[in-house]
């Protein structure tokens, strides 16, 4: 007993000396740079994996539509927020047991390191890309289908990758690039590149709506935000997740007033319908949800709060 009494009052006289040391020492730099880069849960006998491809900025009173100026600031005050705001950009991967499913592919070849890590997360979390069964994809923007391909190959080998019939119709037409004015033709230039691969190699599909795609996956059209917009729900073992896309973007300002849109709706009204219905259902069922550019993880719940909605993220860890 004596001996251990010694060894700890030892231990923290040299911890104290060491503190003592290295506070006469010269101020280290910021590092500034975050860790998580994946995070885990069940879903019945599922295992979702929520993988971040990193955040970009975004100037919300510049993006969001059907807003008054102070109705946005004072969401984003009532939240702490203040613009430019760091927008979460997260993917999800879906081990069914029998199957390995990645919904969306994150931005891809950008050269910011803030952005674009979505392929060395999933390595990170323990997967590697041509591990990937399918790749199911919720809308043809690049911040969804920017990580398909890498200077012209495909990055997952081995997937089919899967859209709405709508979407791809839209985004793949050689007639509506031409047509696009210059805003919008990088746009269908980007989607058209990211499949090129994958159509090539006669590995990609589309499905019409609401589809059965096996394993427990099953799409669910939310059209508005583009013209085949697309969610999927997985199940298992009585367990529900929703995984939205771009159903919204900004938490803050669109839980509490889901009319707010954004500029980048093909169809604001339209995209507007779909959220409120979704949001409703989502609210009064209780299940899992899952946001593209909700703040990582980007799973909750959402539960109805006045006349709008809150978001409960999920508590850090869920149970093995």
């Amino acid at each position: 007993m004596f001996s251990r009494n010694l060894i700890r009052t030892a231990a923290a006289a040299l911890a104290m000396a060491t503190l003592a040391f290295t506070g006469a020492q010269a101020a280290s730099a910021l590092v500034g740079t975050q860790a998580p880069g994946y995070y885990r849960m069940k879903l019945g006998d599922f295992e979702i994996t929520a993988l971040t491809d990193g955040t970009f900025m975004m100037p919300v009173s510049q993006m969001l539509t059907n807003v008054s100026a102070p109705q946005l600031q004072q969401a984003l005050a009532q939240a702490f927020l203040k613009e430019p705001l760091p927008l979460s950009v997260n993917g999800f991967l879906i081990n069914t047991g029998t199957k390995l499913v990645l919904i969306d592919t994150g931005t891809g070849e950008l050269k910011d390191p803030k952005i674009g890590n979505l392929v060395a997360n999933l390595r990170a979390s323990g997967y590697q890309p041509e591990q990937v069964d399918e790749v199911y994809i919720t809308h043809m923007h690049g911040d969804h289908i920017g990580g398909l391909a890498v200077d012209g190959h495909a990055v997952f080998a081995n997937a089919m990758v899967r859209a709405d019939k709508r979407e791809a119709d839209y985004w793949l037409s050689p007639a509506n690039l031409n047509a696009a004015d210059k805003e919008a033709k990088g746009r269908f230039e980007g989607a058209q590149k990211d499949l090129a691969p994958y159509i090539a190699a006669g590995r990609f599909k589309t499905f019409d709506g609401g589809t059965d795609l096996g394993a427990g996956v099953r799409s669910l059209p939310s059209y508005g935000h583009t013209p085949g917009h697309s969610m999927y729900v997985v199940e298992s073992k009585g367990e529900k997740l929703v995984l939205w896309g771009d159903l919204m973007h900004v938490g803050a300002v669109q839980f509490p007033d889901p009319a707010v849109t954004i500029r980048f709706d093909s169809d604001s009204k339209e995209a507007a319908a779909s959220r409120q219905k979704v949001f409703a259902d989502a609210a009064s069922q209780g299940y899992w949800v899952g946001g593209a550019h909700i703040a990582f993880p980007g799973l909750g719940h959402l539960t109805k709060a006045g006349n709008g909605y809150a978001w409960v993220p999920v508590n850090y860890p869920q149970p093995p």
